[in-house]
């Protein structure tokens, strides 16, 4: 049972290519519900690993890689179809892949260091969350995703920027100090 929030932590991996073919397909209804499942899995897989003390380090790195993979391949999707602007899936993309080439750079240097989400981060992924859910729920409903998208573009973009910086923050935080060697 201890495996319960990785097994389900996978099945989010896997709603991953269905969604963006859903998307693709413009079954925006069925992208929308198969986004929300992604969704409810990633709060329940939380939950039974903290209730139950189910956490293990598979799951620490499976989780975020399932939720970061999801949120990613649908904003590059919905911006590839012109639903949301391009810049605004680079953004999010770009930070994602500051994040972790930063780590892997760190371990590259044998100077890892601790990622740990900060609240920044975590009122990010909601905002994202929200975000996406509501334009393909627009979307499946046939209604013009202009004003929503304009609008809800700022808070994405700005939380994205905020959290991009603080993890940078953090991180040069964490760079050792000294004499610069080549």
């Amino acid at each position: 049972m201890h495996n319960t929030p990785n097994l389900i932590s996978v099945l989010r991996l896997l709603l991953v290519p269905l969604t963006v073919w859903l998307i693709i397909s413009e079954a925006y209804g069925w992208a929308f519900i198969s986004f929300m499942v992604a969704g409810i899995s990633d709060g329940i897989d939380g939950y039974l690993a903290r209730r139950f003390d189910w956490r293990t380090p598979l799951g620490a790195y499976l989780d975020p890689l399932a939720d970061k993979t999801l949120l990613v391949s649908v904003f590059v999707t919905l911006g590839l179809l012109k639903l949301i602007p391009a810049w605004l899936a680079i953004l999010v993309v770009s930070r994602d892949a500051l994040i972790v080439g930063a780590v892997l750079l760190s371990r590259l240097v044998d100077h890892p260091v601790r990622v740990r989400p900060l609240m920044v981060s975590k009122l990010n992924t909601v905002v994202q969350i929200v975000f996406a859910v509501t334009v393909l729920g627009v979307a499946a409903l046939g209604k013009p995703l202009d004003m929503l998208v304009d609008y809800g573009s700022i808070p994405v973009a700005l939380l994205t920027a905020l959290s991009g910086v603080a993890y940078l923050a953090s991180w040069l935080r964490q760079q050792p100090k000294g004499e610069h060697q080549p």
